[in-house]
């Protein structure tokens, strides 16, 4: 038995440093290389293409392609026809612009000019703006669930789990942002259904734990009496 906790203890050790070391290198990332933005959310330029009739993404992007090369690029149909095809870059020089215009020109039998097609600067979105309409949700959510830890679990410690419930949170989402740091995963859409996920992972392990902790305590009681 003690050698078990022992063991529990140099792997619990092991644990914690290993999370150490990614949340701390991820700070220095974040702090020196910054965060990687996906490209709906860092300064852009974007240009809008009236084809005034129907098109498929699919050759738009092969176009991109062959005058952007190696570019990311975000290509979406817009106004209620769908007859305007919108092309974000992080930059989208007049020869690009000229180039996209004359293949489109070819391919739909269009009669645009560069005059006629304008290249707007798009400014980033920072990050607090990004999570701004999330943060009243998980604020709430969160503390209905403290509300029911402290309840359900009341018999191991109100203090103590409410603390263990906040701290694990807290490091599991610091723990996944270090990760997206290190790893130069880009901060986009898919950013909140990954945080959502590992916030609910996080439940669910807190959830387990506690309910062991209760039965063992509950059965010492019993074997008490």
């Amino acid at each position: 038995m003690e050698k078990n906790k022992q063991k529990m203890t140099k792997k619990s050790k092991v644990l914690i440093a290993i999370i150490a070391i990614v949340i701390i290198a991820g700070i220095i990332v974040t702090l020196t290389a910054g965060l990687n933005f996906d490209l709906r959310y860092r300064d852009s330029k974007k240009i809008e293409l009236n084809l005034g009739t129907d098109f498929n993404i699919s050759d738009i992007r092969q176009m991109t392609n062959e005058v952007m090369e190696g570019e990311q690029v975000i290509i979406q149909k817009v106004e209620v026809y769908e007859d305007t095809v919108s092309i974000t870059a992080k930059d989208i020089t007049d020869e690009q612009k000229q180039g996209l215009i004359d293949k489109v020109n070819e391919k739909y039998g269009t009669t645009l000019s560069a005059d006629s097609v304008t290249i707007e600067s798009i400014p980033n979105t920072r990050g607090r703006d990004i999570i701004k309409p999330y943060i009243a949700p998980f604020a709430i959510a969160t503390l209905i669930i403290l509300v029911y830890m402290a309840v359900r679990y009341y018999k191991l410690g109100i203090i103590k789990t409410l603390l263990k419930t906040v701290i694990i949170l807290v490091v599991a989402q610091a723990v996944l942002l270090s990760v997206m740091a290190i790893t130069r995963i880009p901060i986009g859409i898919v950013t909140i259904p990954l945080v959502i996920t590992v916030y609910l992972l996080t439940l669910i392990g807190l959830t387990s734990y506690f309910e062991k902790q209760l039965t063992n305590k509950n059965e010492k009681e019993k074997a008490g009496k």
